[in-house]
C-alpha cells in the first residue's frame, strides 16, 4: 500500500466493513485511523442461514468475527457424526488458528441464523503486519485474549466430562 492510501476516503465496502467494526467490543480501544487501517486489509460476508462458513479439512486461510447471527462449531467424531462444540454469537472469533498455522480447519461451522462476518485473510494479516505493525499487535493481542478465554472455558468444561 502506498502512503497516499492512507489518506483517501474508504470506499464503500471498506466503509461498510468498518461499520461493522464500530458494533463490536472487540474494535473500541482503536483510533478511528486505526479502524480505517484495518477496514481496507479486511472484508465482510453474509451467510445465510444453514450455509457452511466452512468445513472441517479445509484449508484455512482467513479468520472471522461474527457481528451478528449465530455459529455452531461441530466437529466430527471418530464414528462419523457431528457434534456441536460451541455457538457463536456477536463478537466471537473462529478461525483463528488458520492465520498462525496454516493447518487445515479443525471443525466445521455452520450458520444456525443469517449471520454478517467481518473476514481477515491470512494475506490481508501479513499485510498488516508488514504494513502497520502497532495496529497489527494490539489485533493480536486482543485475539490472544479471545483464544485465552476460549481455552480457560474449554478446558472447564472437559474437567466437568472427566471421570473422578
Amino acid at each position: 500500500m502506498k502512503s497516499t492510501d492512507l489518506y483517501r476516503e474508504l470506499n464503500e465496502h471498506e466503509e461498510k466493513t468498518r461499520d461493522y467494526m464500530l458494533t463490536l467490543a472487540l474494535f473500541d480501544a482503536f483510533k478511528s485511523e486505526d479502524l480505517d487501517i484495518l477496514a481496507r486489509h479486511m472484508n465482510y460476508s453474509e451467510i445465510l442461514r444453514g450455509e457452511y462458513l466452512f468445513t472441517e479439512g479445509d484449508q484455512g486461510d482467513y479468520l472471522c468475527f461474527v457481528v451478528r447471527g449465530l455459529l455452531e462449531v461441530l466437529k466430527k467424531t471418530a464414528q462419523g457424526d457431528y457434534r456441536t462444540i460451541a455457538r457463536l454469537g456477536k463478537g466471537s472469533t473462529i478461525g483463528e488458528m488458520s492465520i498462525i498455522d496454516k493447518a487445515p480447519r479443525s471443525a466445521s461451522v455452520i450458520a444456525r441464523q443469517p449471520t454478517i462476518v467481518l473476514i481477515l485473510t491470512k494475506k490481508g494479516f501479513d499485510l498488516l503486519t508488514d504494513r502497520h505493525p502497532a495496529v497489527s499487535i494490539t489485533l493480536l493481542k486482543k485475539i490472544m485474549r479471545l483464544l485465552s478465554l476460549n481455552m480457560r472455558r474449554t478446558s472447564s468444561k472437559l474437567a466437568d466430562q472427566l471421570p473422578t
